[in-house]
């Protein structure tokens, strides 16, 4: 049986691969600008400030981990362009940090804020229950933005490994 060690994967192989997809989707979606203020609900942020929370979430939990301190490539103009070259950015930071440094007790503190709370978490729980669904939770919201304004993209653009035949569909047409 494999100890723990050998199964976990490293914090940014993580969030690398999947601000690659996210950067697959805005290219894919770039011909599409009224996306980038588009919003699920009212009071949920729109699909360009849910690109940039996931890409800040990836280095909320890196920075801290590997014992850095917070940076953040957020940049006053929105476009797909902008939000393109932060998710490049935070990818190119993050494959730069060196693995050694994400070595460490697993209990050691983290601190961030919540919302208006602040927290201090061992480190595994800080990126597997806050740090990791927060990430997630963004990334999901930016696609679903994005697919329910009429952006070609599936389940495949969004983790890399499905594949459907063109038209396919679970859902069955009512007649």
């Amino acid at each position: 049986m494999p100890n723990q060690k050998d199964i976990d994967m490293h914090a940014p192989t993580i969030f690398n691969r999947s601000l690659g997809q996210l950067a697959g989707i805005i290219k894919r979606i770039e011909t599409n600008p009224e996306i980038l203020g588009a919003r699920l609900h009212a009071e949920m942020l729109p699909f360009a400030s849910q690109v940039r929370a996931t890409a800040n979430f990836a280095l909320r939990g890196c920075c801290p981990l590997a014992g850095l301190p917070p940076v953040s490539f957020d940049g006053a103009e929105v476009s797909f362009a902008a939000l393109a070259k932060q998710v490049d950015d935070t990818i190119a930071y993050i494959a730069a940090i060196p693995p050694s440094q994400f070595e460490g007790p697993a209990d050691r503190v983290c601190r961030d804020r919540a919302g208006f709370a602040d927290i201090a978490l061992p480190a595994d729980e800080y990126l597997n229950l806050y740090i990791l669904p927060n990430f997630y939770f963004h990334f999901s919201m930016a696609y679903a933005i994005a697919r329910s304004h009429g952006a070609d993209i599936g389940k495949q653009d969004f983790d890399g490994y499905h594949l459907y035949a063109p038209g396919f569909s679970f859902e069955k047409p009512t007649t």
